[in-house]
């Protein structure tokens, strides 16, 4: 009887070893993933990147891009509901919505942008418009609206920021509010995929407006901070040629980028 005087040590010792265990990433590893072979890629994914309704634009992207391969990572699947941040010309907005297909949902985002950007944005409403765009939903609200994403709680399979991270930091965005948001929006295990342009480890956020590029380990921390997980990264866009000391927009397509998988646990 006098050794259940312990019992509540014990018990937080091994609360203790958990948490450390799932801080260290120990209860669950993050997975480090390879581009995978073109006949392993799901036949929706590659109907979507090979659909004619895609601008000879966005073709010319593909190649820097590799959508294929960052759709079957993200794990998009037809049918979901999905959303897209910071759409622009709305690129990954359209790849998503023939995907997802007619079953499926896309709510793609673009707060104002600069009158430099009138071409893309025209673009991205002619996406909006287009017959095979009726399954996508136009958003407009600020990235740190607490309306960002017009969905129900827990009602999204996935959220995709395709290489526009970093420009969130210059702007100042409020961005605990905005990946809070985006965690209640997702379903329990969705996906928060993101893309971004590598800057030199630890040199943090200083060069998100000079360079576009930013930090991962900088990234991931000011996301996980939510509550995400980081599930899993993949190198298919990595380039370790590229030193990380110019602007991308020097060798679009060709800078060294991390593919990020986090999960709302």
């Amino acid at each position: 009887m006098k050794h259940r005087a312990y019992f509540p040590a014990i018990l937080a010792v091994m609360a203790l070893l958990l948490a450390c265990a799932w801080g260290s990433g120990l209860a669950q590893p993050v997975k480090h993933e390879h581009a995978v072979p073109e006949d392993r890629i799901p036949a929706a994914i590659r109907e979507a990147v090979s659909s004619p309704a895609r601008p000879a634009s966005d073709r010319a992207l593909d190649a820097g891009r590799k959508p294929a391969q960052v759709m079957a990572f993200f794990g998009i699947r037809p049918g979901m509901r999905v959303a897209d941040l910071s759409a622009v010309s709305g690129y990954t907005t359209e790849l998503l919505s023939l995907i997802v297909g007619p079953h499926g949902k896309v709510y793609s985002q673009n707060q104002k942008l600069p009158a430099r950007f009138a071409k893309a944005l025209q673009l991205w409403k002619s996406r909006l418009k287009a017959p095979n765009g009726s399954n996508i939903v136009e958003v407009t609200e600020p990235f740190d609206s607490p309306h960002l994403l017009p969905v129900a709680p827990g009602s999204l399979d996935a959220v995709i920021m395709n290489m526009n991270y970093h420009d969130l930091v210059w702007l100042g965005v409020h961005r605990d509010r905005m990946n809070r948001v985006i965690y209640r929006a997702l379903k329990k295990g969705g996906v928060f995929g993101v893309i971004d342009n590598s800057a030199q480890p630890g040199s943090g956020a200083r060069d998100v407006r000079t360079l576009h590029r930013i930090d991962e380990r900088f990234e991931v921390a000011d996301i996980t901070k939510a509550g995400f997980r980081l599930a899993a990264t993949s190198d298919i866009l990595r380039n370790p040629k590229d030193d990380r000391t110019w602007p991308i927009f020097k060798h679009r397509g060709q800078q060294d980028r991390f593919v990020l998988k986090f999960v709302k646990p």
